[in-house]
């Protein structure tokens, strides 16, 4: 029982600028001068300042003053390709220095060189190799993230990954693990797609699945990747292991992997640059996430956008991410993600944080436990040394983040 000298939540923010990201009236669900609380792992009560039911430093062990600055959810990078060895800097160099294709491709350049990177490297090495990447997101208030496979290409190697990615939670983050074998073709299956796809449906999955190392299963839909029916295959085998699906689509062109996967209930598909009218009402119809992903834009310097306005237009939800990956976007900072969102899509400040926050957490299965400030979800926290949500957007390359309370405990 409560008594009066036993405090009644563990943490109390008050004085907040409280962006909760709720969906409502105002604008980031924003309630000003307000306060927060958590118990354990959860939030327990939200409100203003005036309704709070007695002086803040009897009402709970830990309490932050913050000042009028904003308090929104823990922010989640919902596409990561962050395990992997090996960079491509070299390539980036001899891309820029007039290189074709075929000459980064002779000089052992493309994502065949991240396989074999990948390969060479022990499981140790992967997961030493991409904990200061995991850190270097935490540092920008991401309290979850998700880690595809996709760079072993074997049964082996794509297991190896996803216990290094698996590993990752041992730091305070949550870390979602996505199977992407069907992600790339390998050099030893050469010209023998359906029979690598066999081995993706028959094999890796089985073994990534019985390891308990997938949480959802992913792939690359696309010309140079694996067609509608290669990709309906791998989904079947998703679903016979009950596991929920995402899809890399339309990037480069318009295959119509977006609505495929989108009608047999794909929790995001990702990239969609190429999406058509068409295709963004199934993803309506069906509530799957768009997932946008302006690193890779901008590292491609691709030039066909996403169709901003008629996602908006159909009401379907939008998410951003890194896509940190070591060929098209080696990109570190979600927080740069939300600049790039504004000034490459034309999506506003709010519409970007919503990306990180209620839409990311859609994307990945989770928005009834994280994604917004509601009583009853998880208590991760971003404490940010800003007033106004729009300058999370509006200055790149700052580090705004103050304290982190990640599953209800100071980070």
């Amino acid at each position: 029982m409560t008594t009066q000298n036993t405090p009644r939540w563990e943490h109390l923010w008050v004085n907040a600028q409280l962006a909760t990201m709720c969906p409502g009236q105002t604008a980031y669900g924003m309630m000003e001068g307000a306060a927060v609380a958590t118990s354990g792992d959860r939030i327990t009560w939200i409100g203003s300042m005036a309704s709070l039911p007695g002086d803040p430093s009897q009402l709970a062990q830990h309490v932050v003053d913050c000042a009028g600055h904003l308090v929104t959810p823990g922010l989640i990078d919902c596409h990561t390709h962050l395990v992997h060895g090996g960079n491509r800097a070299r390539e980036f160099e001899m891309r820029l220095n007039g290189a074709t294709y075929e000459e980064l491709s002779r000089a052992g350049g493309g994502i065949n060189s991240t396989v074999r990177h990948t390969r060479e490297a022990s499981e140790d090495e992967l997961h030493e190799l991409a904990v200061p990447r995991v850190r270097r997101l935490m540092a920008d208030g991401v309290t979850t993230v998700e880690v595809k496979s996709g760079y072993g290409l074997s049964t082996e190697d794509e297991s190896k990954m996803l216990r290094a990615a698996r590993r990752l939670s041992a730091l305070p983050v949550t870390v979602k693990t996505t199977f992407l074998g069907a992600h790339a073709m390998p050099d030893e299956y050469s010209g023998r797609k359906d029979a690598y796809i066999d081995l993706v449906c028959q094999e890796m999955l089985p073994a990534a699945v019985e390891a308990g190392l997938a949480d959802a299963v992913d792939g690359f839909c696309e010309g140079i990747g694996f067609d509608l029916a290669q990709m309906e295959r791998v989904f079947d085998a998703a679903d016979h292991h009950k596991l929920p699906i995402k899809l890399h689509a339309e990037q480069l062109s318009n295959c119509h992997g977006a609505a495929m996967a989108a009608r047999r209930g794909a929790l995001s598909v990702d990239h969609l640059e190429y999406l058509d009218e068409p295709d963004t009402q199934v993803l309506a119809e069906h509530g799957t996430v768009a997932v946008l992903l302006p690193g890779a834009f901008f590292c491609l310097r691709e030039k066909q956008l996403p169709p901003i306005a008629a996602l908006r237009a159909a009401g379907v939800p939008i998410a951003i991410s890194t896509d940190e990956n070591p060929g098209s976007s080696p990109v570190g900072s979600l927080l740069l993600m939300l600049g790039m969102g504004c000034t490459l899509f034309q999506l506003t400040p709010e519409e970007t944080l919503a990306g990180v926050t209620r839409h990311a957490a859609s994307a990945l299965g989770l928005q009834d436990d994280i994604g917004t400030l509601e009583v009853g979800k998880r208590a991760d926290l971003v404490l940010w040394h800003v007033r106004e949500a729009a300058e999370l957007s509006y200055r790149l390359g700052d580090d705004p983040c103050n304290k982190v309370l990640y599953g209800g405990q100071l980070r």
